[in-house]
């Protein structure tokens, strides 16, 4: 436990208050993982929480309608779980009439009470650091030790309570690997439809808390078995029993989530996992059966164009951030455009560098990657796509050229007083040559010197070293591109 922590519930406790670490923190502890934050209840009111920090050297931030403090370590890097710690005092919530949160929030000064109102029982603990002492008044050690998420209390009352809890729950199980127990799954099943109750703002929160945690694609499929999907992303649920035939294994709705699986256990950031689940999202709508070639093949002509709108009102609708939908629609509007090996050129993947941007280029290859994988077949890396490696590193690569020197035509006519003409373009090609022989020389000092010198040889003498230095230059280029090819097991 953090030394500002332990510290927080000292405060607390030497003016004379109780004080327990609470929720996910002590789940977490007693899984053995890193808590992302701390959390600490009291029966002290917030006014007498600011009172006792006030007296210290932090920082005190009230400004919630929950009671929160934070107490803020300046001391503390931002990135810190212990860098604010939130002190909460006991509550009792009221009724919930917009499924969201209670009508009214009444302070108490008892910790049983205070966790009776929480979510499920491995969040319904508080520990005293101070004394050693773990108050679980619902089992939620045992349900830690036999990986079961359980509702305090009435499964049905904690979800019509709060809707949300519903999402939380797959979202616990996605990030832990936890199970339900039947009463939940119930519950969860019964009050699916009160998702929409909740702002798509909330909903976002926890889906992309899905999408990233190690079971994502065991959360997404439980979105679909308990019937929230529909109320969520309805698009990705048209893939189920959607044949794709050819080389595929799985239907378009496996095929996503098996997508989504790779970007999982690659740890692939975030806008690729989602645009792993969505990649194929219009494929559906665009399936054709392709004539002469049986009634299991299909065709799904324009299904990334297809995909990638329906990618931007998804995730629109969700009301994600313009940066993030601009990524991801990109990813799946691109995401066929090495599905062709014959049909790729360097000028092709130059204006595909330019399409996707240098900063998305190589996300895209790993969205290539995890479509791969996700029809069923093991090898990651075939030829082609080693080869596509191959040439984008090509396209991107500082070609060599005169443009590499210190010192240019306009240094040459403006600082040194020469005339421009077809020797200014030998006099480069020369010195090129000399630098990529010797990277030493390539100093604005000894270039002018230089450059001096050839320029008072006569035009053959200097045309017949610059055609050396074109040649040279050839040779380093192709020498480069040999080694991307190698590098990339392409030769």
């Amino acid at each position: 436990m953090p030394d500002n922590t332990l510290w927080t519930v000292q405060q607390l406790k030497t003016a004379g208050f109780e004080a327990y670490i609470v929720g996910g923190c002590v789940r977490d502890v007693l899984l053995g993982r890193a808590p992302s934050d701390w959390d600490v209840t009291t029966n002290a009111t917030p006014e007498q929480i600011i009172e006792v920090f006030e007296k210290t050297d932090r920082r005190v931030v009230y400004e919630n309608n929950f009671g929160t403090v934070a107490i803020v370590n300046k001391d503390l890097e931002h990135d810190d779980p212990s860098y604010a710690i939130e002190i909460t005092p006991y509550r009792t919530e009221g009724t919930y009439t917009d499924n969201r949160r209670p009508d009214e929030v009444t302070f108490s000064t008892d910790i049983h009470e205070d966790l009776k109102r929480r979510d499920f029982t491995i969040n319904a603990m508080a520990y005293d650091p101070t004394s050693d002492t773990l108050i679980d008044d619902f089992d939620g050690q045992s349900d830690l030790q036999e990986r079961i998420i359980r509702t305090v209390g009435d499964a049905n009352e904690r979800f019509t309570e709060d809707a949300l809890r519903i999402m939380r729950a797959v979202r616990f199980s996605a990030q832990l690997g936890f199970v339900w127990d039947s009463a939940t799954v119930s519950a969860i099943r019964d009050h699916a439809e009160r998702l929409t109750n909740i702002s798509a703002e909330r909903i976002r929160d926890e889906l992309i808390k899905i999408i990233d945690a190690p079971f994502a694609m065991d959360g997404v499929i439980s979105l679909h078995k308990l019937g929230l999907l529909a109320h969520i992303l309805p698009e990705l649920e048209e893939g189920i029993d959607c044949d794709q035939g050819g080389a595929h294994m799985y239907d378009v709705w496996i095929h996503n989530v098996k997508s989504l699986e790779h970007a999982t256990n690659k740890n692939y950031p975030l806008h690729i996992k989602i645009a792993a689940l969505l990649h194929d999202v219009g494929k559906p709508r665009t399936r054709r059966a392709a004539n002469g070639r049986g009634t299991k093949e299909w065709t799904f002509y324009g299904h990334e164009v297809v995909g990638a709108k329906m990618t931007r009102d998804i995730m629109k609708r969700l009301k994600f951030s313009k940066d993030m939908i601009e990524q991801v629609e990109k990813l799946v509007r691109y995401h066929m455009f090495f599905s062709d090996p014959d049909a790729i050129t360097l000028s092709a993947v130059r204006r595909m560098v330019k399409n996707v941007g240098q900063d998305l280029i190589w996300d895209l290859m790993d969205l290539r990657t995890c479509d791969r994988i996700g029809t069923g077949r093991p090898k990651e890396k075939p030829y082609r796509l080693r080869k596509y490696h191959a040439m984008i590193e090509e396209v991107m690569r500082d070609p060599i050229s005169v443009g590499m020197l210190n010192i240019n035509g306009d240094i040459m006519v403006g600082e040194m007083g020469l005339h421009p003409g077809p020797k200014m373009g030998w006099v480069l090609h020369a010195l090129l040559e000399e630098v990529l022989e010797d990277p030493t020389l390539n100093t604005r000092e000894y270039l002018e010197k230089r450059t001096r010198e050839l320029w008072e040889l006569t035009d053959d003498e200097v045309k017949k070293l610059g055609q050396a230095g074109k040649e040279k230059k050839d040779e380093e280029e192709f020498r480069e591109i040999k080694k991307l090819h190698r590098k990339h097991k392409v030769d």
